[in-house]
């Protein structure tokens, strides 16, 4: 008689519920799995085979048959050696049909029949928890990653015999965590590096903390030894803390990706993505037979720093246009298409030339006006259009450079204000289904970034004299919206228009 196991399977970030249908049959001894499997399912034949006999049960000496319905979804990973298991101990009479038939199973069998943890799980419980399943077994290392679904009964089991034990004797109590704690400790998180170590670049650190607070893009362009990449390790410790929706958001996309640890099932920091400039484009977007997420989608909500960004080949730079448009990729193959969100903050750093020294104070430039214009022109018009702050960090000075004393503002100075503009953002745009200024659409910003009638003018000379297009034009408005907001006004002055001008020029 046919027994079914539910369980789920992964495509993108999003979960769809599997029937795992098991049938054993008269005949030879065999082992057969159809349903669009992987490799990695094919081989748990061998897997619940060993796994089963060494927990102390008897494995069927007839032919069986596992069916994952339905059929025409592609199945991946090693999450259904558990369900495919349990269909067959409910063949042999270990457990009864009825008793798990409210229950959904997750895990990888270890040959003695121990469950090892697998990749993916939070996605997979919130799509069984939207099917209306009530009672899921994971492994004992996911069960905390599980729980953060919340509404949702999670039973960690360290091996096969755990789960059987729990349908005929001693159940497995739930596992409950407060997610909140874990949003509470990482807002008292330490930082390798602070801005309080940065000497001088008043003027980068303005801007940085602009776009930290609006979530907008920058390019610094300055000499060698200026202190570009320090000031972009720093920036990490400025952006605020994730809301809980961000937070997990980002778990599913690292536990798809198996880069969450066992310590922190959820994601509790914003990421920061260094990306070194040999990354191929599909490394930066995502891709493959069954794409995964790229670089893009794991600094969602976050930081993708591009040092050196003029070394990276053009197509691939080329690839960020439509991302920083819509915050989103969609990766398209010749049997689906998978959509990730990628709202990201680009931060690029870059020498103004090839020898680095052009417009340096000290050190004269060697290079070539050919030369120049052939290496600056490798950041293409559009890409530079999408960016909101540009900033030239100069030399520092002898003064600056011998200057000892701690005068600089620290980075958690700067990320109490970046906090406060943020949270009149979130206020704002409660209802809007954004969270930044960066966000706002065309139509957002007509609500919400009027000016008056003398600053109308302005931006009119500005728009004329500089060749605005429309993009740059509404990039000056939100970037404006940020700066007032740091300022805590309700209304975008004369003052804040200005300052929106000179760093996006």
């Amino acid at each position: 008689m046919v027994n079914k196991v539910t369980t789920a399977t992964v495509i993108g970030l999003n979960a769809y519920g599997v029937s795992v249908e098991t049938d054993v049959l008269n005949g030879l001894p065999g082992f057969a799995i159809v349903g669009l499997p992987d490799a990695a399912i094919n081989e748990a034949r061998d897997r619940v085979r060993s796994a089963i006999k060494n927990s102390g049960f008897t494995f069927p000496a007839k032919k069986v048959v596992i069916n994952l319905a339905p059929a025409d979804l592609k199945k991946e990973g090693s999450n259904f050696d558990l369900p495919i298991a349990i269909g067959l101990l409910v063949e042999e009479g270990v457990l009864e049909e009825d008793k798990i038939k409210d229950y959904a199973f997750i895990g990888e069998l270890s040959l003695d029949g121990s469950l090892r943890g697998v990749t993916g799980v939070l996605p997979l419980i919130l799509g069984l928890k939207d099917s209306g399943i009530k009672n899921i077994f994971v492994p004992k290392v996911n069960a905390v990653e599980a729980a953060l679904a919340g509404g949702v009964n999670i039973f960690g089991a360290d091996c096969l015999a755990d789960v059987v034990n729990h349908f005929a004797e001693t159940q497995i109590k739930p596992t409950v965590i407060d997610i909140n704690k874990y949003l509470v400790e990482s807002a008292k998180q330490e930082y390798i590096y602070d801005f309080k170590d940065v000497k001088g670049q008043q003027k980068a650190k303005r801007a940085l903390e602009i776009a930290a607070a609006g979530g907008h893009n920058m390019l610094m362009t300055g000499s060698p030894g200026s202190g570009k990449t320090l000031m972009a390790k720093c920036f990490a410790s400025i952006l605020p803390p994730l809301e809980l929706s961000e937070a997990l958001e980002l778990t599913k996309i690292y536990s798809i990706c198996g880069l969450l640890s066992a310590d922190e099932p959820l994601m509790t920091k914003r990421p920061f993505r260094a990306v070194h400039h040999t990354a191929s484009a599909n490394g930066i977007i995502g891709g493959g037979s069954s794409p995964k997420p790229g670089e893009i989608t794991l600094a969602h909500r976050g930081v993708l720093f591009l040092d050196e960004m003029v070394e990276f080949p053009r197509n691939v730079l080329e690839v960020l246009r439509q991302p920083l448009e819509d915050g989103e990729i969609v990766i398209s193959r010749a049997k689906h298409s998978i959509k990730y969100p990628a709202k990201f903050m680009l931060l690029g750093a870059m020498n103004p030339c090839p020898c680095g020294y052009l417009g340096d104070k000290e050190k004269q430039c060697t290079c070539s006006e050919f030369q120049i214009s052939r290496y600056q022109a490798r950041l293409s018009g559009p890409l530079l259009d999408r960016i909101d702050l540009r900033v030239e960090v100069p030399r520092l000075t002898a003064d600056e450079l011998l200057n000892t004393q701690s005068s600089n503002e620290t980075s958690a100075d700067i990320r109490e204000r970046v906090i406060k503009a943020r949270k009149i953002q979130t206020e704002r745009y409660e209802n809007d289904g954004i969270l930044t200024n960066s966000e706002l659409t065309s139509k957002l910003i007509k609500k919400y970034c009027q000016i008056d009638k003398q600053s109308a003018e302005m931006l009119k000379l500005a728009a004329v004299k500089y060749q605005l297009s429309g993009r740059r034009y509404d990039r000056i408005l939100k970037l404006a919206r940020t700066i007032a907001d740091l300022e805590a006004s309700e209304n975008i002055q004369q003052t804040h228009l200005m300052q929106a001008l000179q760093y996006r020029m």
